[in-house]
């Protein structure tokens, strides 16, 4: 399996904000997505995801089961934790883990993210960490082989970064793959790059 862009380009509102991206992670390996402040990392990580239309160019998910639709090999974690105030925290996991179409134990992935002594506990109690947790936990009870994170880091306290950590090794060991968005530093060894710049809007002609 290899997820392949070449030529992508994406407008938004009449203007460019991604134009000429390319870039090949096959399973096993990691692409790191690196830039400034509107440079547009979110805005790449969900066009992979088909959650925004391409402009130019294309991108795919190659050697993967021909009868499924790709939007079904893939996992994105963004900034928004998706966390139901009003269910417990095992509710929120499962919920999310069947609407995903996955197998895993929720039991098990809350325990693996640190959150089985709360899986009875409302949403609405969750700090951001452990929200961010949560979430970390439908990679697990949904498992996907191509994992897309927009600044994974966010909110987790140091114990929680060296899990992620952990839960990328295990997910590469397993022949997925994963693009990450981040400003951080982030324990992807052998991890390619791909540094993007903000498109300087062209003068108008008088």
């Amino acid at each position: 399996m290899k997820l392949v862009a070449d030529g992508l380009g994406v407008d938004r509102g009449g203007r460019m904000v991604l134009r000429g991206v390319d870039f090949s992670v096959a399973a096993a390996e990691a692409l790191i997505v690196l830039g400034p402040n509107g440079a547009g990392k979110s805005t790449l990580l969900r066009a992979i995801a088909g959650l925004v239309p391409l402009a130019e160019g294309r991108v795919e998910l190659e050697n993967g089961d021909p009868d499924a639709h790709p939007g079904d090999a893939l996992h994105l974690l963004g900034h928004q934790d998706g966390v139901k105030a009003g269910l417990t925290v095992r509710r929120n996991l499962t919920a999310a883990r069947d609407i995903l179409g996955g197998d895993g134990d929720p039991d098990a992935a809350l325990a693996r993210v640190g959150l089985g002594h709360a899986a009875e506990l409302p949403g609405s109690v969750l700090s951001a960490g452990q929200r961010r947790r949560l979430a970390l936990a439908r990679l697990l009870a949904a498992p996907r082989p191509v994992w897309l994170l927009d600044e994974p880091t966010a909110a987790l306290d140091v114990a929680g970064q060296e899990l992620l950590a952990e839960l990328m090794a295990e997910h590469r060991s397993k022949g997925g793959l994963i693009v990450a968005a981040t400003h951080l530093e982030l324990k992807l060894d052998g991890a390619k790059r791909l540094a993007l710049q903000p498109i300087v809007a062209e003068a108008e002609d008088d």
